[in-house]
């Protein structure tokens, strides 16, 4: 068994009192710069244990579900991949959706890419898109992904061109930075952004705070209830759990979500205030200090 937090207060326990599934971040709330969050492991584990139902719902566009499982078994967490639903993810499923047989041109390292292994469309890599350019062919979108190796200046160049000519802009996420072993570093949404300013067009978003991202982790967890016989799930049973004020707290609170912000990310006090502030303000239903106290505080 976990133990109870002491830091645990009445207003988290409030915010979760008859909450039947969770959304869980992953960086900043399992794992921070590459390393599993002190109490995480354990965590995951009284939910595993407790049968207690929960998708990591994540804008991580740099490595696959299969990869993020595989690390998760390292640390001892029991995560599969099925239970994992990332910004790539969601952005490989609309791309064979929407595109079957129509030439996309994505933007992300070569592990990434596997995720749309099973695409209808014709999914290019740089050598790809390189060549698609030459002879003319018209490419019916541009995905932004993260990836160090990929995102160059001839690159986004290429995929400058192909957004100029009519194709299709769409960010899998537009996170300006995350936290590495090397310190803040600048995510795809920087990249994204700049593409806007330049072509003057608004790239479709995928990952958080799309509703429709969260609209894919509720219908899956709703589905599940019913598979176990359970009355029909509704949105404010589920709780989304995130570190980041914008794309976690405000994202789900817009999907109908309760939210409770954890002090283990890259936001803080002076980010939560701020939001508070704005003028569309954004406040979480509780504040924890980690996810730890988050399970602890579960029905």
């Amino acid at each position: 068994m976990m133990p109870h937090s002491t830091q645990s207060d009445d207003r988290l326990h409030a915010a979760l009192h008859g909450v039947r599934g969770l959304l869980l971040d992953l960086d900043g709330v399992l794992i921070l710069r590459g390393a599993a969050i002190p109490g995480a492991v354990d965590a995951i584990r009284e939910l595993d244990r407790r049968g207690f139902p929960f998708i990591v719902v994540t804008n991580t566009s740099l490595f696959s579900r299969a990869q993020l499982a595989g690390w998760a078994a390292k640390q001892g967490m029991p995560i599969p991949a099925e239970r994992i639903q990332t910004a790539l993810s969601a952005s490989a499923a609309l791309v064979h959706q929407r595109y079957e047989g129509r030439p996309v041109y994505v933007i992300a390292s070569d592990v990434a890419r596997s995720e749309f292994a099973a695409s209808a469309a014709v999914v290019l890599d740089a050598d790809g898109a390189e060549a698609a350019e030459r002879a003319g062919t018209s490419v019916a979108a541009v995905v932004l992904g993260d990836s160090p190796e990929q995102l160059t200046k001839p690159n986004l160049d290429r995929a400058f061109r192909m957004v100029r000519n009519g194709a299709d802009l769409i960010g899998m996420h537009r996170n300006p930075w995350w936290l590495t072993p090397e310190g803040p570093t600048l995510d795809a949404g920087t990249f994204l952004v700049g593409l806007e300013w330049a072509t003057k067009r608004r790239a479709q978003l995928v990952g958080k705070p799309s509703p429709a991202f969260f609209r894919v982790a509720i219908e899956r967890l709703a589905a599940e209830a019913v598979a176990r016989g359970e009355p029909a799930l509704r949105r404010h049973d589920l709780a989304m759990v995130g570190d980041d004020t914008g794309t976690d707290i405000g994202g789900g609170r817009r999907a109908g979500l309760r939210t409770v912000f954890v002090r283990t990310g890259k936001h803080g006090d002076a980010e939560l205030a701020a939001a508070a502030r704005a003028r569309r303000p954004i406040v979480p239903d509780a504040v924890a200090q980690s996810i730890t106290e988050v399970v602890a505080a579960l029905d």
